[in-house]
């Protein structure tokens, strides 16, 4: 069967088409006002007169509609004295000393805030009745608003359900998108909940407005269409129409997926993944597995359904460089895009990041997209120039060209740091016992910088790079996550048997869900995960699921926090369950080692690029030229079709056994010691 992965970027569209061992990768310019336009376009070229596909989708069609604050109408049902949990949130500070600091305005206003007379105790009591006349009334009261979705939360509606599916019973011959806070997140914690349900109510109409669009199409209607979730995998596109809340990071996440599958067939488990893009950077810390975290937040919105620990920062190659009011140069957070997308694509009037690279000369201009997309590099030294004018009105100071656009590249260095720093030191990882993978379009022009700042030891660059998050998703499983709220402790004398029924029950509703997509129990794999805390905390951590759980929380919790205490009872409180199935997949391509001197047809030239503050002769290698055991001494460029990759004097690389570029800083001679 051919399978076709699509992940629809900021600035590009990237396509990757697995037909037995043979893979296709194919890019094209986004089309963000329909976004819709470029994947049909892309699907026209590769599909033809096939019939037997299935095509794998990431979309940020959710993610915009959300972070664009371009979502649906929509309104909030939730119990009488909560309409504004919304607004109120938790006693967090994210700016803790900001006198001028405010809250981010709620997704759904006030007038489209209603409460009903109901009322469910902690342990699933019924204490006031959901009566026939509010069911009545919340229908003519919807009515009148004119909202186009509905978000219905009630106070412990995971333990007892009912009263929201009768509101849904109600309100259905309105014909309206209803999201139900205990399908969409049955957990406790009510802001939560119900700030995740509000979110998947927000964007529900544009996501299912934008698969329709895309399933209509007779070109789409002759295969199979799944959509990548943030949890690294892919579910239905009926799922996805009814939870788009789930494929918030359904991009990012296919990056994570496919940067540790091909590292681990290599030999590396420990890997930090880095993908930089046109518009933004997404990290990942890897030990040994992916991990997904609920506790993720989007624009101060907390979402809490499983997705991958992915961190993201305002910095990609369309970062838009900037002077601020003191004089200073900045890097984004805005982005040129696709449209009029960096100053050397030729419609563009702002310096970014690309810009700054191929003014270094570490971009080719002949070579971009294997040459199937023109630049214009005599544009950017006289936008250079501009902004250079802006630093000397305010710093009065004469700036030269390659001194901005070597600026450039250690602002935007400096912001990607940062993020790594979030993800592994920050939390007590040592990067020197990991691998970075890096990919995306300009990930291999900032590698080698950031792992010499970081101390990491290598760099791995994955054959086409631009495009591995296509390459990821059309790799992924089809997922299923499922959760519920169960507490007990190890006070308890059968605490082991409490656990082991919550999880089969968890399984069993998979086990449903994945028999509907036609996959047989032996088909099915299981992984159990159990939200843990000392009896007493506020908070708590993800841990798998084993027999000696307890002391793998212990662990977890000195590791992230400096200190355990075994001699307090841990308390379960949330049981997780992820069910895995796949299509047939062709496994990685081993390839023989050849000699270390790269091919003669693989170096298409040798000229200056600016490196390290001064100009240095580098050569320029074609990686698909390349084969297993070359290995290449910087400085030097390596082209191919989705990225190109700096390795900086200080650096070598190597082809490894599966075609990766395998990046490693140059060992040094003591000082004093001599040849022999």
């Amino acid at each position: 069967m051919l399978r076709i992965g699509i992940d629809t970027g900021g600035t590009f569209t990237d396509f990757v088409v697995l037909d037995g061992q043979r893979m296709v990768v194919v890019k094209l310019p986004s089309t963000p006002k329909a976004p819709e336009r470029a994947v049909l376009e892309g699907l026209a070229k590769l599909v033809k007169g096939r019939k037997d596909f299935l095509l794998q989708h990431g979309s940020t069609v959710a993610t915009n509609a959300f972070l664009e604050r371009k979502g649906a109408k929509s309104a909030l049902i939730t119990n009488q004295g909560f309409e504004d949990l919304i607004e109120i949130g938790r006693q967090n500070r994210p700016e803790l000393y900001n006198l001028q600091s405010s809250r981010p305005q709620p997704l759904i206003p006030k007038k489209w805030r209603i409460g009903v007379r109901e009322r469910t105790s902690w342990d699933g009591r019924q204490l006031i009745s959901l009566e026939e006349k509010s069911l009545n009334w919340l229908k003519t009261k919807i009515s009148q608003l004119k909202v186009e979705s509905i978000a219905v939360v009630l106070l412990y509606s995971f333990l007892k359900p009912e009263n929201e599916l009768r509101v849904a019973e109600a309100l259905e011959a309105l014909g309206l998108p209803i999201s139900l806070s205990h399908q969409v997140l049955p957990e406790f914690r009510e802001y939560e909940r119900t700030s995740t349900t509000v979110v998947n109510a927000y964007v529900q109409p544009r996501m299912s407005r934008y698969l329709k669009a895309l399933s209509s199409s007779e070109l789409v209607n002759r295969g199979k269409l799944t959509v990548m979730q943030s949890n690294g995998g892919v579910i239905s596109a009926r799922e996805a129409s009814s939870e788009p809340v789930r494929t918030l990071f359904s991009g990012p996440a296919g990056g994570v997926v496919g940067a540790f599958e091909i590292a681990r067939k290599a030999g590396y488990e420990k890997v930090i993944t880095f993908d930089m893009g046109g518009t933004s950077t997404d990290v990942c810390l890897c030990d040994g597995r992916i991990e997904t975290t609920n506790e993720s937040q989007i624009d101060h919105y907390p979402i809490s359904i499983q997705m991958i620990g992915i961190q993201t920062v305002g910095a990609g190659g369309g970062s838009i460089a900037w002077v601020d009011e003191g004089g200073l140069l900045k890097v984004g957070p805005q982005s040129a895009g696709a449209d009029p997308g960096p100053v050397c694509y030729g419609k563009g009037r702002n310096i970014t990041v690309t810009d700054a690279n191929i003014y270094l000369e570490r971009l080719e201009a002949d070579y971009f997209l294997g040459g199937d997309m023109r630049l214009h590099p005599d544009r950017v030294r006289p936008a250079l120039n501009r902004l250079g004018k802006q630093l000397q009105k305010l710093g009065k100071r004469d700036w030269k060209a390659h001194e901005i656009a070597e600026g450039v590249i250690r602002i935007v260095n400096s912001q990607m740091e940062r993020a790594l720093r979030l993800i592994s030191l920050q939390r007590g990882y040592d990067t020197r016992d990991f691998s970075l993978v890096t990919f995306g379009g300009a990930g291999g022009l900032h590698a080698c910088d950031l792992a010499r700042s970081l101390l990491i030891p290598r760099v791995i660059v994955p054959p086409d790079p631009g495009a591995l998050s296509a390459t990821g998703i059309v790799r992924s499983d089809i997922v299923q996550d499922s959760s519920v709220t169960l507490v007990v402790t190890t006070q308890e004398r059968r605490y082991r048997a409490t656990l082991e029924e919550g999880f089969r029950n968890l399984e069993d509703e998979v086990s449903r869900k994945l028999g509907r997509q036609k996959f047989s129990p032996d088909q099915i794999r299981f992984d159990r995960t159990v939200d843990a805390r000392y009896l007493g905390q506020s908070y708590e951590l993800n841990i798998p699921y084993s027999e000696d759980v307890v002391d793998h929380f212990h662990q977890r919790h000195e590791q992230f926090y400096g200190y355990a205490s075994k001699s307090l009872p841990v308390e379960f409180v949330n049981l997780r369950i992820r069910g895995r199935a796949n299509f047939p997949l062709p496994s990685l391509r081993e390839h023989a080692v050849k000699p270390k001197k790269p091919p003669q047809d693989a170096m298409v030239q040798e000229k200056e690029i600016f490196g390290e503050g001064k100009p240095v002769s580098a050569k320029f290698f074609l990686r698909d030229k390349l084969k297993a055991g070359n290995l290449l001494e910087g400085p030097c460029i390596v082209l191919e079709y989705s990225s190109t990759t700096y390795i900086p004097a200080d650096f070598q690389g190597r082809i490894d056994r599966w075609l990766n570029l395998i990046l490693e800083p140059r060992k040094r001679r003591r000082s004093g010691s001599r040849k022999k």
